[in-house]
């Protein structure tokens, strides 16, 4: 496809490097960084050694990151995303806000997560964007509420001035040191991956696996015991009727 693509349409992105299903799955920011650039390394390098020239591909790699709660450490993810590939090429990227940060209880919270969200993949710096809507996490949406979560989009768009300048909190002390810790954590996980051989073998081996169970576990735990509030699901509660 990488050779295709790069002779017969050249201003086509050829692949969507997806780092969305691992932080799906559990995984922490760095977690996320990591095992989805280690994935890119081992496309680039699969493609080397089929005899393929890197600048005759590499530029059209895309990636596809998610987009959680925290709007700092989101922010700071896809600076520090982008930064560790320019240390060899363009990050383009794609967003989805987080599926998994839905509650089936009052549902009408996950406007405001998703907005915050979408806040977020904005501010870091995303190509392209995908809002989920509220009602996600109990069925197929209504089109009413995939209209809201369209709306959402352009009201950041349009009405926040978030969208009007390149990387609007460069500079902040808080960013920048969130975003150095986040690469930092990223890369000695990229190193790991490569001293067990590359992302193919540490996949075989069970190692990102086990890495996103851990994290995923810890999270679990903290929702359980209340160090974690998700509102209206462990706190804020309300008496519902069955939807």
């Amino acid at each position: 496809i990488f050779e295709y693509c790069s002779k017969e349409v050249p201003l086509w992105n050829t692949i969507s490097i997806s780092g969305y299903h691992i932080r799906e799955a559990g995984s922490t920011a760095a977690q996320e960084i990591a095992f989805t650039l280690s994935n890119g390394i081992a496309y680039v390098q699969a493609a080397i050694d089929a005899g393929l020239d890197v600048d005759s591909f590499a530029p059209r790699l895309s990636f596809f990151f998610n987009a959680h709660n925290d709007l700092f450490e989101e922010v700071a993810k896809y600076r520090a995303a982008r930064r560790i590939w320019a240390k060899s090429m363009m990050l383009k990227f794609h967003t989805q806000t987080g599926g998994s940060t839905l509650t089936a209880q009052q549902p009408e919270n996950n406007i405001v997560r998703v907005a915050i969200q979408t806040l977020a993949a904005v501010l870091g710096g995303t190509q392209s964007l995908h809002t989920n809507s509220k009602d996600e996490a109990l069925a197929l949406p209504t089109e009413a509420s995939v209209r809201t979560a369209l709306r959402t989009q352009q009201i950041v768009a349009h009405e926040s001035g978030a969208a009007d300048t390149i990387d609007p909190l460069a500079g902040s002390y808080y960013v920048e040191s969130l975003t150095n810790q986040l690469e930092d954590a990223a890369m000695e996980l990229i190193n790991k991956i490569d001293d067990l051989g590359g992302s193919p073998s540490a996949i075989e081996k069970g190692y990102m696996q086990q890495e996103i169970m851990d994290a995923s576990y810890t999270y679990q735990k903290e929702i359980e015991s209340g160090k974690r509030i998700i509102v209206g699901m462990n706190k804020f509660q309300v008496e519902e009727p069955k939807p």
